[in-house]
């Protein structure tokens, strides 16, 4: 089931990543496809046949969740591998781990700031003496739940490669492997659209922090059906006002 804006999304995310593309090729039509479902009166269309029961909520909202780095993580469309399509909606001061930690993702990305501003910073690892400290850990998903577990993997150094603002109308791509850290640097909520592109999706990601030990396994909560749409709907009102 899709409404005419769902349908017509799908059909973009799929002409567009489709097919054996290289690398480079995948990351600048994943950068374009998403700049151009970010576009505000685009990405409204689109979430208002969401909010009208169209696609399919119950399954988005399975894999819907306040992240622990401090945003709202709303799935929007579910295209497979390559087109996991969604909306983060970032919180001023909000999450339980916070801007502390670096980390990398499972697949490659692209993001559109549709409102608001980021700020991220790039890091690599670096053992000579002079960098960040911090604790390594190897984040993967538990066995027999959906939960975040992170496994302790030894002390890092790690050195600054890049530090960028992105204001509203900004986008950038990152490889699975980019150890980074973003947050909204605004005092309004910032929204972005994120859009996975990975084929292959890697088993683990790499989490480093300098704000202390973290427990063994953090709580991964999907949102009911309900409160997905509720979310969608006051993500639509956010949009209208700005």
């Amino acid at each position: 089931m899709g409404g005419r804006h769902v349908l017509a999304a799908r059909g973009l995310l799929a002409g567009a990543l489709d097919g054996e593309l290289p690398e480079h090729r995948l990351a600048a039509e994943a950068r374009r496809v998403v700049c151009e479902l970010g576009a505000p009166d685009r990405l409204l269309e689109l979430i208002d046949d969401l909010v009208s029961g169209e696609g399919d909520p119950e399954g988005c909202a399975r894999l819907s969740y306040r992240h622990v780095l401090g945003f709202d993580k709303l799935l929007l469309i579910d295209g497979g591998p390559r087109r996991m399509l969604r909306a983060h909606v970032w919180h001023p001061g909000a999450g339980t781990i916070g801007k502390e930690d670096i980390h990398n993702h499972r697949s490659p990305l692209a993001s559109y700031v549709v409102r608001g501003r980021l700020a991220m910073e790039l890091y690599e690892v670096d053992d000579r003496a002079g960098g960040l400290a911090a604790a390594r850990y190897e984040e993967s998903l538990a066995e027999r739940s959906a939960d975040w577990t992170l496994r302790p993997a030894g002390p890092a150094r790690l050195r600054l490669t890049h530090l960028g603002q992105y204001a509203a109308g900004s986008s950038y791509a990152l490889p699975a492997h980019t150890l980074h850290r973003a947050w909204c640097d605004t005092d309004e909520p910032t929204v972005t659209l994120f859009l996975e592109t990975g084929a292959e999706r890697r088993r683990h990601t790499d989490v480093f922090t300098a704000a202390g030990p973290h427990p063994g396994a953090v709580a991964k909560v999907p949102l009911a059906a309900g409160d997905y749409l509720d979310a969608l709907r006051d993500l639509a009102e956010r949009l209208r006002a700005w």
